[in-house]
């Protein structure tokens, strides 16, 4: 079984001891720390983009970095929002010219078409008339354009 026992501020803070275990009384220390062979294992050709972004994490304090996380957070949301309200107006316009443009196109042709015929109906009989008759006038109004 184990047994928990709380041990008192006053003793892990003696005096002259460290107040944290991160300092260092000296560059010594450090340089104790790392070895020759260490250096010459690395290689910068050998290290990639990811590991120098991943070791920005050690260089960026944790309150900038959670405030580019959330800035970064808030502009995808923006470029998600503006994507689907484009993506929605698209939608919109589309459906719209698709209901309204093509039946009007349609209508347009047609009207074209039926008109082109009836050109074509007045110039044979205008044909017929001058092989029959000679030279003599189609007689009624014509619209201007036919």
């Amino acid at each position: 079984m184990v047994l928990v026992e709380e041990v008192p501020e006053e003793v892990l803070l003696r005096e002259g001891e460290r107040d944290s275990e991160f300092e260092t009384d000296s560059v010594a220390a450090s340089d104790d720390l790392l070895s020759d062979d260490e250096d010459e294992d690395f290689s910068l050709e050998d290290e990639t983009f990811y590991d120098r972004v991943v070791a920005l994490k050690d260089i960026v304090p944790p309150q900038t970095r959670s405030a580019i996380a959330a800035n970064v957070e808030g502009a995808k949301g923006w470029v998600s929002w503006g994507f689907q309200k484009t993506g929605a107006i698209a939608w919109i316009v589309s459906t719209s010219a698709l209901l309204v443009g093509l039946p009007l196109a349609l209508a347009i042709e047609d009207e074209t078409r039926i008109t082109q015929q009836e050109r074509e109906m007045q110039a044979q009989s205008a044909g017929q008339q001058q092989l029959l008759g000679g030279g003599q006038q189609p007689q009624g109004v014509l619209p201007p354009g036919f």
